[in-house]
């Protein structure tokens, strides 16, 4: 009993205790540098817990920086995105779960090989494409980008999901009547809500973080998104420390209150697109 309990420990506990320790560390040392003085950070010493806490920081990168654009500007980006990226796996996703067609395969292939070209590779011809049509500069490049790059992955998500829907219930409600696309509204989106929100929820993450295009294609700081405001806030001769921790901790709001809120609908999601696919 005893060498049970012990193989508990160290197969078990252990393991998950040291991952725990690597993925929520940084993100303590960044809520513990963001209640800090400026002094405090740049003390000798090191501290663990804020000596005398202050939300200045968060006043700071929010009003002086300019956080609060930056946030509303992701928010509006990242927002529109999702919404083009549902709608068109959905009906990519609806499209190679029901239909046969010659290269279906092959289409299929494509979708999951376009992952595998670097991001990097296409910079310059987006941004002299984007630079041509006078794009350039506005948040429509942005979104153009986050649609491109992030629907092949959430196409491929969302077939496993509508193949989790039985297709006899569409035909049931296509014997009553309703229409094939009357019938994906009224019998197949309403099964795949927990497989839309674990779409949305992958595809925004992607969406809030992107960083490299957002760098390339926006100029104007009044347009810079919370990744770029992050990068800015690193300055010539210094760095903001407490101001820039701060900043971290209001870009991460979004998606953990967005996390903690669809927990349950994503375990689901990823339970029924795990079963066919």
């Amino acid at each position: 009993m005893k060498e049970k309990k012990r193989d508990i420990v160290f197969l078990r506990w252990l393991p998950l205790l040291l991952i725990c320790t690597y993925v929520v560390f940084p993100i303590y040392w960044a809520v513990n540098t963001a209640f800090k003085e400026e002094s405090e950070i740049l003390g000798k010493s090191v501290t663990y817990l804020p000596k005398n806490g202050t939300v200045a920081n968060f006043v700071d990168a929010w009003t002086n920086v300019g956080f609060d654009k930056y946030f509303f500007n992701s928010l509006k980006v990242s927002g529109i995105s999702v919404i083009f990226i549902v709608i068109i796996s959905i009906m990519v996703g609806y499209a190679l779960s029901r239909y046969k067609f010659k290269f279906k395969m092959a289409f299929l292939g494509l979708l999951l090989a376009v992952q595998f070209i670097p991001a990097a590779v296409l910079l310059v011809p987006l941004f002299n494409i984007f630079n041509g049509v006078g794009l350039v500069g506005s948040h429509i490049a942005l979104i153009l980008v986050n649609v491109t790059f992030q629907t092949p992955f959430c196409c491929v998500m969302m077939r496993g999901f509508v193949e989790g829907v039985p297709y006899a219930l569409e035909e049931a409600a296509m014997i009553d009547g309703c229409s094939r696309i009357r019938g994906i509204f009224k019998v197949v989106i309403p099964m795949l809500v927990p497989g839309i929100v674990t779409v949305a929820a992958f595809a925004l993450i992607g969406c809030w973080n992107e960083f490299l295009f957002a760098m390339m294609f926006l100029n104007d700081p009044n347009k810079y998104t919370v990744p770029i405001g992050l990068k800015m806030m690193q300055g010539e001769y210094g760095i903001h420390y407490g101001a820039m921790a701060a900043g971290a901790i209001i870009a991460m709001a979004i998606p953990v209150l967005l996390f903690a809120y669809i927990q349950k609908y994503l375990v689901t999601g990823l339970s029924a697109g795990a079963v066919k696919g």
